[in-house]
């Protein structure tokens, strides 16, 4: 018996169990701050009336915290109503993203650009890290061809590259870097290829230095 290989066996096994427990973990935890959400606005009286219910959450916050800790405080609780009006229907998004990735999103309020962001979220398996740096690059304000109307993406329809090229194109330098010409800017593309490509979008590669 290769005892190695066997014992690599139950590793995979339980490597694949645990990202299967956070996956779940982490689909359960944004149903349910979709549901409070969904609750709040109920409580307050609806979406209309859910904007003058801060009273209430202020109320309630207090003695959650008290019970279950500094997870559901008000600051929390306002972010789970948030998410429920932003996002009446939950279960479209496929409960893909994590809730740092939700808190990051909220904010935005035009549903294009927040679409857009939970797309490249998907396709490209985005950290909160990388997400934020996008939004901070202003990677939807970039796009070439913006679409009229932008859809939470599903596994079988992915954007065309077209819909993803930027303009300018972002390429970061490192501090003491400068640029005094044309050599000095492909040196730095060529040391920054998979940042420059991810500009371009989906589905480019090198083939070569200068090719024609």
């Amino acid at each position: 018996m290769n005892y190695f290989n066997e014992i690599e066996t139950y590793i995979k096994k339980n490597e694949v169990s645990k990202k299967r427990r956070v996956l779940e973990e982490n689909q359960s935890a944004i149903e349910n701050y979709w549901n409070i959400g969904r609750l709040l606005i109920e409580a307050q009286g609806g979406n209309e009336r859910a904007k003058y219910g801060n009273g209430l959450i202020k109320e309630w916050s207090i003695k959650y915290t008290k019970k279950y800790g500094k997870g559901y405080d008000g600051t929390n609780l306002r972010k789970f109503r948030q998410f429920y009006l932003v996002f009446p229907k939950c279960a479209p998004l496929g409960l893909t993203l994590s809730w740092s990735h939700y808190r990051e999103l909220l904010p935005i309020q035009e549903e294009n650009k927040r679409n857009y962001y939970i797309n490249v979220c998907i396709t490209k398996n985005m950290s909160k890290r990388e997400l934020i740096k996008e939004i901070k690059n202003n990677a939807y304000e970039r796009l070439i061809n913006k679409p009229n109307k932008i859809e939470i993406i599903t596994s079988q329809k992915n954007p065309s590259f077209l819909e993803q090229m930027k303009n300018p194109i972002l390429i970061e330098l490192d501090k003491n870097n400068t640029i005094q010409n044309e050599q000095d800017l492909e040196t730095s593309i060529l040391a920054k290829l998979q940042n420059f490509f991810s500009q371009l979008g989906e589905g480019f590669t090198l083939v070569d230095n200068q090719y024609k």
